[in-house]
């Protein structure tokens, strides 16, 4: 009885401590990212694998598997969808749908995209899996589909959520999806105005129209999450993706992002250009120093700077569908990688990769997981990696490893 009152205690305590972490990390509101499109570099970068709360961000999903829906044939634009009283009841924002009415699949989602309807969000939801619930585990799983590794979604429209969250960085990764495999249906975001039954609706971005290039994705706003908003803004043919989330109010939340796009624009050009050195951003947003490479000490793994693709047979894949992001030399302190190996087959360097990633000891539970093909005389081999790591992060697993006898490698930023 002592043994097992032991383990129940010991079990309680390692849970509990894990959800307390978990807490702890989204107390910390703030978190912004910008990407650059075309090149998939990250321009700047602040908390982005934070745990934060979606708020009305989570409707980009729900859009994004409605777009799925459509692009099947699943679903049509004029479908009449019914208006379930669960549906209904859900608090504001939202539409006042009345239960046993129905609302045609085109208004749902411009009331999503443009107003931010929560009932309108339900109402698809359960169209397409029956109900919020089960419509909440497809969002989580096409999220880890699209690689967005640390996100989980419990329902289709932000409300507040204990155990729904996600990440700058992973927000990110769902608006260049969404860009990438829907680009129709962008113009969506675009919206200034949603006319429904005589009343007409203003879109939440307020960036729309009043900054050069902003032209869509959502805002959201919860007392847990605090104010959200992720957009993108094209300029000249250069295209950029940025993420606020955790602002204090409305107004301090677009001054900031309208100074991080002034600022993003000003970084891609000087990248362009080949003097990045004199507009990069670093995580702190000061003027970036030259960050040197951790040089080989006693006890110390060499890191080489391995250069991408000068021999591999393709760009580097990341594990589970992810649409990887660069990050510049700029801003590479977290960019360490830990490659585990060569191996024969993708699957054989993946599998690698699942069971380092998986093991607590080597702390790299939010690395991300990518597979590099390098074409060799007799065939090609597989680079099994752990990449978003900082040094001190890579050095300790790999060190970690080397000590069971295992092969490892600390890899610098290209």
């Amino acid at each position: 009885m002592k043994f097992v009152l032991r383990i129940v205690v010991i079990f309680t305590l390692i849970f509990g401590l894990g959800i307390s972490a978990r807490a702890k990390d989204k107390q910390n509101k703030y978190a912004s990212i910008i990407v650059d499109v075309q090149s998939m570099e990250i321009l700047h970068a602040r908390q982005i694998d934070g745990l934060r709360y979606p708020a009305s961000l989570t409707k980009m999903m729900t859009l994004y598997l409605v777009f799925d829906a459509l692009e099947r044939g699943e679903l049509g634009l004029d479908e009449k969808l019914l208006v379930s009283a669960r549906a209904a009841r859900t608090p504001p924002v939202k539409l006042g749908l009345r239960a046993g009415k129905t609302i045609t699949t085109r208004q749902a989602i411009l009331a999503v995209a443009v107003m931010s309807g929560n009932d309108a969000a339900v109402v698809l939801a359960e169209r397409l899996g029956g109900s919020e619930a089960e419509f909440a585990v497809q969002m989580t799983a096409k999220a880890k589909a699209l690689g967005m590794q640390r996100t989980v979604f419990r329902n289709a429209n932000g409300l507040p959520d204990d155990g729904q969250f996600t990440t700058a960085r992973d927000m990110a990764k769902l608006a260049e999806a969404l860009l990438r495999n829907h680009h129709q249906y962008y113009p969506y975001f675009n919206q200034k105005n949603f006319t429904y039954r005589g009343r007409t609706y203003t879109n939440h971005n307020t960036l729309l129209g009043k900054v050069d290039g902003v032209d869509g994705f959502k805002t959201g706003y919860t007392n847990a999450s605090g104010y959200n908003l992720a957009l993108s803004a094209q300029r000249s043919g250069r295209r950029l993706i940025a993420v606020v989330l955790g602002g204090a109010s409305g107004r301090s939340r677009d001054s900031h992002m309208t100074d991080l796009i002034e600022r993003g624009f000003a970084v891609q050009k000087g990248i362009d250009q080949k003097r990045a050195e004199r507009f990069a951003l670093n995580a702190d947003e000061r003027k970036i120093t030259n960050i040197k490479k951790p040089t080989s000490k006693r006890g110390t793994i060499q890191a080489y700077t391995l250069r991408a693709s000068h021999n591999t047979t393709g760009t580097v894949r990341v594990v589970q569908g992810a649409h990887g992001f660069k990050i510049p030399d700029q801003d590479a302190r977290q960019n360490w990688a830990v490659q585990l190996g060569a191996f024969g087959s993708a699957q054989a360097a993946q599998s690698s990769n699942h069971i380092a990633r998986a093991d607590a000891s080597l702390r790299v539970l939010h690395a991300e997981e990518i597979v590099i093909p390098v074409r060799k005389t007799n065939g090609v081999l597989y680079r099994a990696r752990l990449a978003g790591l900082s040094f001190e992060q890579a050095d300790y697993a790999c060190k970690t490893l080397i000590a069971r006898a295992q092969a490892c490698l600390v890899v610098a930023p290209n």
